[in-house]
């Protein structure tokens, strides 16, 4: 075996290992234990759209025919989350995550690897959902109620006001609540609890989110920086915080692979850089609210540094 190949088998290993330990820094959850239970339905899309959520500032975003990922349908996704006075409804929450896995298995194999991992944690989000409500029915797949409720403000003001209205699993601080007060909680161990698993997600997000706002940016000094440069970078500021030096290691020859600029004008259907920062700043604006309002809720229950 040359030289040059031995270099592509190493790294490949490495690439294999980093989608397996991407989220926390340690392989801790194996892929088989639950099931992924969610089958995207296509008329959720036409729901969102026609509620008015999507649209609202600016030009609607377009579908993109013959694409997977479609950053319309993320958007919609997005802006369905946030509900009450400081909650995010779980179902709407990953199905913008099940819209982002394809945002990321679009950049390549490479890059598609870490979602594997990301998509091993909505399902056991979802998985614990069924068990609680003992029912299929009780899935946290599209559902009416769930649109509708985005931006209600009830009167439930704290976590169990929000389990008693809906059920245990239907937002983040209803499954905090309950978890709690089941002591599915583990502050000193790891487990595959609801809120460990939010966590992860938690800080996946906010990675995302620094990327596609530096991939929005407008050209510095007339060069606009590599989509590898960002992404490598927003990785620095936040998920690199909490993994070892060897997971870091490989995840900068991950963004290697990053596709060019080119390829993301594609992606979301636009012409230029200044169509890019419009739609990217758009989708920014809405992981902010979700990522703010779950963050409020795991620091005011001290999750932010769950094992």
């Amino acid at each position: 075996m040359g030289v040059k190949s031995k270099a592509a088998a190493a790294i490949l290993v490495l690439l294999l290992f980093l989608g397996s330990l991407w989220l926390q820094g340690g392989l801790d959850y194996h892929w088989d234990s639950c099931l992924k239970g969610y089958n995207q339905v296509n008329t959720l899309h036409q729901l969102y759209n026609s509620s008015g959520v999507d649209g609202a500032e600016g030009p609607q975003l377009l579908e993109c025919p013959g694409q997977t990922f479609q950053v319309s349908l993320l958007l919609s996704h997005l802006l369905a989350a946030p509900a009450y006075t400081s909650d995010v409804l779980l179902q709407p929450y990953l199905s913008s995550w099940d819209e982002l896995v394809r945002f990321m298995e679009a950049l390549g194999p490479m890059v598609g690897l870490i979602s594997k991992e990301i998509e091993s944690k909505t399902s056991i989000i979802r998985q614990l959902a069924l068990l609680a409500e003992g029912n299929p029915e009780a899935e946290l797949g599209p559902d009416i109620h769930s649109i509708n409720s985005v931006n209600v403000e009830p009167g439930t003001k704290n976590n169990k006001e929000a389990s008693q209205h809906t059920g245990g699993y239907h937002s983040v601080r209803s499954m905090i609540w309950v978890e709690l007060n089941q002591g599915l909680v583990d502050f000193h161990h790891q487990t595959d609890s609801g809120c460990r698993t939010l966590l992860r997600l938690h800080r996946a997000l906010l990675w995302l989110k620094l990327f596609l706002e530096k991939l929005a940016e407008t050209p510095v000094a007339g060069r606009l920086r590599s989509p590898s440069e960002l992404c490598r970078e927003a990785y620095k500021s936040t998920l690199a915080n909490h993994h070892s030096w060897f997971v870091r290691r490989a995840a900068e020859l991950a963004f290697i692979a990053m596709p060019e600029r080119g390829f993301f004008f594609k992606l979301v259907c636009v012409q230029s850089q200044e169509e890019l920062s419009t739609a990217l700043n758009r989708v920014v604006q809405a992981i902010g609210e979700v990522y703010d309002r779950t963050q409020k809720a795991l620091e005011e229950n001290g999750m932010l540094d769950l094992p």
